[in-house]
């Protein structure tokens, strides 16, 4: 659903290379690629290409670890606190998703 949605906004004269990790997810069989649209999966075990890893392991030293939970719904609050303190420093994003090899204009 969320790459049909994706490749409606695509205009027609571009091609998008998404990146992706090695969720199942991402390689099932009856995934439904748009042609609009190459997966271009991560190596296995590259944690340090996928960024959103860094930025887990910062909610998760920072909020996460050493908690006890009484119920789903106090995880599920101390996970948006986490994400919310996290992308709402915009240099905290920055020193932790930035790579010097990536080139956007």
């Amino acid at each position: 659903m969320f790459l049909q949605e994706l490749s409606a906004t695509i205009d027609r004269e571009k091609h998008v290379a998404l990146i992706v990790d090695n969720a199942g997810w991402h390689k099932a069989g009856q995934l439904a690629v748009p042609d609009n649209i190459t997966l271009i999966p991560l190596p296995p075990y590259s944690p340090e290409l996928n960024a959103m890893e860094q930025a887990w392991e910062w909610m998760r030293s920072h909020y996460l670890s050493n908690q006890c939970y009484e119920n789903y719904d106090q995880i599920v609050e101390k996970a948006c606190e986490a994400w919310n303190e996290f992308s709402n420093s915009t240099e905290l994003v920055r020193s932790i998703m930035h790579r010097d090899w990536v080139c956007l204009p």
